[in-house]
């Protein structure tokens, strides 16, 4: 099961870089465009996110007949995916977080990070989320850059529904201690030049249970491009058969 990022879709997430077909290869592979994105509804209302975005998984799987999968979440999807795991573990095979790992620590200037980039996001601007996820080994991007990155990634999208996204994040904030208690076998994987590496670091320490993989050179935006995600992912499973769970 898949769960793409904040903007994107599943088209643009994981079929066009080439994982979807890469891990259809080998297992059945479902994903779903999250609300507010893609083919999927797309409220104005905080109200219908949050939670809910997690939530979805549950259902889809009970639509399919399904118990169990192997969850994976890139960027928003894996602060999805690291919250289910913390309120429904029993559907997991195994849980992957890719490119971010948990709406942890929350504090004062996470929430402000919300209200600034939420409140660009109502005006059809990305200028914030662009600064703060710049590959780090790049010189900051020009206002040209900024202007150019946010058309392309908006474009015949919603504002308004990616701005209450935005808004539900508190509302899917973990705490360390709850990831803490993870039983399920979870995967991190990472670009060194990507900001949440440090992120990852220090759910490691948290969590030592967590196998955390980082990709040297790869940024937020490159890391699903690359082949060494997908074989992270495909190592990963294949270490873990559904058929081995408990």
């Amino acid at each position: 099961m898949l769960v793409h990022g904040y903007t994107t879709n599943t088209e643009e997430q994981f079929v066009r870089p080439g994982v979807f077909q890469a891990l259809a290869a080998s297992y059945r592979v479902i994903a779903m465009d999250a609300r507010g994105h893609g083919l999927s509804g797309k409220p104005h209302d905080p109200a219908q996110y949050g939670a809910e975005m997690g939530l979805d998984v549950v259902r889809l799987l009970d639509h399919l007949g399904l118990r169990r999968a192997h969850i994976l979440g890139y960027s928003m999807g894996a602060h999805i995916v690291a919250q289910l795991v913390t309120m429904r573990p029993e559907r997991f095979v195994t849980a992957i977080l890719g490119g971010a790992s948990g709406r942890r620590n929350w504090s004062n200037e996470d929430q402000r990070r919300v209200d600034i980039e939420s409140a660009e996001m109502d005006q059809g601007l990305l200028t914030s989320q662009i600064v703060r996820l710049w590959p780090r080994n790049e010189p900051p991007p020009t206002d040209t850059q900024i202007r150019e990155r946010s058309a392309q990634q908006l474009a015949g999208k919603d504002p308004r529904a990616l701005a209450a996204v935005r808004r539900s994040n508190p509302a899917q904030v973990v705490t360390e201690a709850q990831m803490a208690a993870v039983t399920v076998p979870t995967l991190g994987i990472v670009g060194t030049a990507d900001p949440y590496l440090r992120d990852f670091q220090q759910l490691k320490a948290a969590m030592p249970q967590l196998q955390l993989v980082t990709v040297e050179g790869a940024s937020h935006g490159s890391l699903p491009g690359t082949p060494e995600f997908v074989r992270a992912i495909l190592d990963f499973v294949r270490a873990h058969p559904a058929s081995a769970a408990g």
